[in-house]
């Protein structure tokens, strides 16, 4: 599919077959040829391994992730970070942070960066206990398996009352920080399911300047209920030099089981999720209730890239698996 400002509103931008932002085509998740990287911890719903953050180095691929037992046994209770050369057989981790250590309910996305001047920073989203309030906190470290979850600062707070903030997307490009962050609000009790995707910048990546509304959901879309950016690229000057990976879902019965949806913009800012002939996202699970979410990207030395995501089983469980094209 080929996006053409002629074919773009206020709202959507359309395409058919595959797609180009700038030089760059958009690569969409292929189920049949993911294989698993980390297992589920237990079987059937509510036992998820996913939600990955990737990173290339040293040779490899460093992953980290989020681990997860149903409502009422844990919830996401640990964050793991791997390492594999060849991005598919991480093996024992290198660290794992649990719950308990960080005095949060869950624990959801994690963002793993390497600093630009040198070291590692993971940002880890942490549910507030007892409440619906989720915050961000912040650990640096040397090296990925030397964070130590006792040195570590909150830099989202969020607003207990009005507004959980969690799964940050961040990058830096241009000289600056960006970041993508979900959205929940709080006010309405029966409402703190759906999201939004703010975005902010920074200088240092820890003071945050909210911009605004990056992107929401569409009435009478599939992804009406609530948009979650987990992935973006910059790329070459065109209509669209700024691609996003989003989760969607038309409704709160579809909490845990989101889609994904590509989304395009001018601006980091302003991203216009993308059609496409008939309803529906771009990629979904052929399993279960089809949730595919939480995907990332990673571009490797030899030019290909891989993709990361967490993706429905036929027992109801999540796995984390990868492909590479």
């Amino acid at each position: 599919m080929i996006v053409s400002g002629s074919a773009t509103s206020r709202s959507q931008v359309a395409y058919n077959s595959y797609m180009v932002s700038g030089d760059s085509e958009i690569l969409i998740p292929r189920p049949d040829d993911a294989v698993v990287v980390v297992d589920p911890p237990g079987p059937g719903s509510g036992y998820w391994a996913g939600a990955p953050s990737a990173v290339a180095a040293d040779g490899g691929v460093y992953l980290a992730y989020r681990l997860r037992r149903p409502v009422g046994s844990g919830r996401g209770y640990a964050v793991g970070i791997a390492f594999a050369a060849d991005g598919v057989h991480f093996g024992a981790p290198l660290a794992v942070i649990t719950k308990e250590e960080l005095d949060t309910e869950s624990l959801e996305r994690p963002e793993l960066i390497r600093l630009p001047e040198g070291g590692w920073r993971l940002y880890l989203s942490c549910a507030t206990t007892g409440t619906r309030h989720w915050r961000v906190e912040v650990t640096d470290a040397a090296h990925p398996a030397e964070f130590d979850a006792r040195n570590r600062s909150v830099v989202l707070p969020g607003d207990p009352r009005k507004r959980a903030v969690k799964d940050p997307v961040i990058t830096y490009h241009g000289g600056q920080w960006h970041m993508w962050a979900t959205i929940h609000p709080l006010a309405d009790p029966d409402a703190t399911d759906q999201m939004t995707t703010e975005y902010a910048t920074s200088t240092d990546g820890l003071d945050w300047t909210w911009q605004g509304t990056a992107l929401s959901g569409r009435p009478g879309e599939w992804d009406c209920r609530g948009t979650r950016v987990t992935a973006v690229r910059f790329g070459a000057d065109g209509a669209y030099p700024v691609t996003a990976y989003y989760d969607g879902r038309a409704s709160a019965a579809e909490n845990y089981e989101e889609r994904t949806g590509i989304a395009l913009g001018s601006d980091p800012a302003a991203l216009l999720a993308a059609s496409r002939p008939g309803p529906g996202p771009v990629a979904a699970s052929p399993y279960h209730n089809g949730g595919l979410r939480y995907l990332d990207l990673v571009d490797l030395p030899d030019g290909r890239t891989r993709l990361y995501y967490e993706m429905a089983q036929p027992d109801g469980s999540h796995a984390l698996v990868t492909e590479i094209r």
